[in-house]
């Protein structure tokens, strides 16, 4: 759709394909890590699955968050 000069859309937020992809990650370190651990393969490699497992975990949280609306960080400073 093209819009005539002048006339801003606003912009619209990816916050859904970030979700999708942070679902994605938390599914495949999960699994990475659950079948590295089974598998016998060093406790390095677990643990760093799982490390990233965590990280997709929190920002599925994060992102769940904004889409809500929430500023977390505007209630934490008191503005």
């Amino acid at each position: 759709m093209l819009l005539p000069l002048g006339d801003p859309q606003a912009p619209r937020s990816a916050l859904k394909l970030r979700l999708v992809l942070a679902v994605f990650g938390f599914v495949v370190c999960a699994s990475a890590a659950a079948s590295f651990a089974v598998l016998d393969v060093p406790l390095v490699l677990v643990l760093i699955a799982a490390l990233f497992a965590v990280i997709a975990l929190v920002d599925i949280a994060i992102i769940i968050n904004r889409m809500r609306g929430g500023n977390w960080f505007s209630k934490l400073i008191g503005r």
